[in-house]
């Protein structure tokens, strides 16, 4: 479910880190990157596709990076599974925020639900180059 917190700026920062520190947190090996796809035909669904999602052009499949290919974007993946009593409205502008004063880059993210085990998650991108020093980030919001 959605929360709607009504709260000043420092409230938001101290929920925040107690969300950040209790989410489950997973840095996933490897390097990755999106496949596309025409409209017309979807990508086959791969126990190593971790989304999938569409415009009205193409399909984007985000898979592991198996052969270099010249233009292909690649990037470092980390997730967070949060407990479904937790009030994690704002984390991804508030994560995304920090990730970017810190390093300078922006970040993607794809958010996705699973109820079984407590609700919502996200998976996060970055520049492959970049994921250390942004798990750094992500460790000393956590207290980690």
């Amino acid at each position: 479910m959605v929360s709607v917190s009504i709260e000043t700026a420092e409230e938001t920062e101290e929920r925040l880190r107690r969300v950040i520190s209790q989410a489950d947190l997973v840095v996933h090996d490897g390097v990755w990157c999106f496949q596309e796809f025409p409209a017309d035909q979807p990508p086959a669904l791969t126990g190593e596709t971790l989304a999938v999602v569409r415009d009205q052009e193409s399909w984007s499949r985000l898979v592991p990076l198996t052969q270099e290919r010249d233009g292909v974007e690649r990037f470092g993946i980390f997730s967070f599974h949060f407990a479904g009593h937790v009030d994690n409205s704002g984390f991804v502008g508030w994560l995304a925020t920090h990730l970017k004063v810190e390093l300078g880059t922006g970040v993607f993210v794809i958010c996705g639900s699973n109820r079984a085990r407590g609700g919502i998650y996200d998976y996060w991108g970055c520049p492959i180059d970049l994921l250390d020093e942004a798990i750094g980030v992500v460790r000393t919001l956590r207290g980690s």
